[in-house]
């Protein structure tokens, strides 16, 4: 009997880590889903983010799809920076893992959003100014795809 209890603890313990995994799984089976209608996507833990063309859309990922999606013309975009533990960093020369990291876009004057900067969280820094640098990128084009080869993304 004294055995029995000593197991239940760490019995409780998997089944509660089983089922934190499925959840986590059933959310990338949405992203996977929503996903499919964009030219580039990223999934983490902390945001969803998709461009088609020139329209980028970012959310929260849940298990039915992303919530609080958000969508933003390139055009309307000004700026593309990304910040780490609420400070911009220079693309090129990124510092070590940090607590917080956001893919911030700052809109032109007399967008829909006020002047306000719209932040994108993000878990990975590298995956980050990588977005960073395939955004600004479409922004010095004109928001034309057709006119240069678009970054790899990898979409984890």
């Amino acid at each position: 009997m004294l055995h029995g209890l000593l197991w239940l603890p760490l019995l409780l313990v998997f089944f509660g880590l089983a089922g934190l995994g499925w959840h986590e799984w059933q959310k990338l089976q949405a992203y996977e889903r929503w996903s499919k209608d964009f030219e580039t996507a990223k999934y983490d833990v902390r945001a969803v983010l998709g461009l088609n063309q020139t329209q980028l859309t970012w959310g929260k990922p849940t298990r039915r799809g992303p919530d609080n999606l958000q969508i933003i013309d390139l055009s309307q975009i000004q700026i593309v920076q990304v910040w780490v533990d609420h400070q911009p960093i220079t693309l090129t020369d990124p510092p070590a893992p940090a607590h917080q990291i956001e893919l911030v876009l700052i809109p032109q004057d007399g967008s829909n959003n006020l002047g306000q900067p719209y932040a994108i969280p993000f878990t990975d820094i590298t995956l980050a100014v990588n977005w960073a640098a395939h955004l600004q990128k479409r922004l010095r084009m004109g928001t034309d795809p057709g006119l240069g080869t678009p970054l790899s993304l990898n979409p984890s």
